[in-house]
């Protein structure tokens, strides 16, 4: 008797589990006497009958289908095994886990812009978190006619609507089109709410959207690093003379040729005209000091001049200068 038990039992359980599927289905076997379930850390496993949810069990751990589950399952209550016979129920085990998946524009995404009549080509990566939480839906959409659903297949359907979701929103959010990780924020919560929108349909929500970088093509990345170094040493002038000076150092300059010639002369030009500059602004308060007419102003204590202060004659200690009459005590 033993020998025919163990016959007819099974174990009910996720036999192809993978990381990166969502949900897996044990169906057309029969679950007989003795048969038990298997739940594992991160698992849900719901008895579907005829399309419809009989019960769903969350708890890890080994359970008994005589004892454990038929008793709760909705319309299965009054199943009673026989000796030669079982039932036929559907066991779709689902991923409870949040799943993160990275993302990236395969092609660029040309966001209007005045600046470029045909648009600016933007690359963009970054990722996506998802899980489901309608078991409902879930069934009712895919699960009723899918054995099994795939990460890889929760990306397809992301990647085809996220160039149109991200012209969008960098349209609306991007303020400053050649600084939009400056806006990353914003335009990744407008898409992340119309991803949730768009797999709501399916059981599952999107939990996080992230966008890691915007790429630009090398034309405009060499423009922006430029501007960006203008604004940086803040003055035109001597921008070019920086990288006149960083042209000749690493060797771009040399030769000969008249474009040599004329860039170092240019340069020596500006050079010299800021060392005059600055010689001329030392000079300034020297000349000004020295411009200024000397003061003759009486000894103190009363005390005579040894040089007339009107004409200038070299006094011998008399009271009146000898040449012009002034005074000198």
């Amino acid at each position: 008797m033993g020998f025919f038990k163990n016959q007819f039992s099974n174990v009910v359980e996720w036999e192809e589990f993978r990381d990166d599927m969502i949900f897996w289905k044990w169906n057309n076997r029969e679950i007989k006497k003795g048969s038990k379930l298997i739940i594992r850390s991160g698992q849900d496993a719901i008895f579907v009958n005829n399309g419809k949810i009989e019960g769903i069990f969350e708890d890890e751990g080994e359970y008994s289908i005589d004892s454990d589950i038929i008793p709760f399952l909705s319309t299965l209550k009054g199943f009673k095994f026989g000796f030669n016979s079982g039932m036929r129920v559907e066991v779709l085990f689902v991923n409870t886990k949040e799943f993160t998946v990275r993302w990236g524009t395969q092609n660029p995404v040309l966001i209007p812009t005045p600046q470029l009549p045909g648009g600016m080509p933007i690359r963009a990566n970054g990722t996506f978190n998802f899980k489901v939480n309608d078991y409902v839906t879930l069934i009712d959409k895919i699960a009723g006619m899918k054995d099994s659903y795939l990460v890889d297949d929760v990306k397809l359907r992301i990647t085809s609507v996220l160039d149109q979701l991200l012209m969008k929103w960098i349209s609306r959010e991007g303020k400053d089109m050649f600084n939009l990780q400056a806006n990353a924020f914003e335009i990744a919560k407008g898409i992340r709410e119309d991803l949730d929108m768009e797999v709501m349909g399916h059981g599952m929500t999107i939990t996080g959207f992230q966008v890691m970088s915007f790429n630009y093509p090398q034309e405009i990345q060499d423009m922006i690093t430029k501007t960006a170094s203008h604004e940086m040493i803040g003055n035109l002038q001597k921008y070019q003379q920086v990288s006149m000076t960083d042209a000749m150092s690493s060797g771009k300059l040399q030769g000969g040729g008249a474009a040599s010639d004329m860039a170092g002369m240019m340069m020596g030009m500006n050079m010299a005209n800021e060392m005059m500059k600055n010689m001329n602004q030392g000079q300034k308060p020297a000349e000004q000091k020295a411009s200024e007419p000397a003061k003759s102003e009486a000894p103190e204590g009363g005390k005579k001049y040894n040089f007339c202060p009107n004409c200038g004659a070299k006094n011998e200690g008399a009271n009146f200068c000898p040449n012009c009459g002034q005074k000198l005590n």
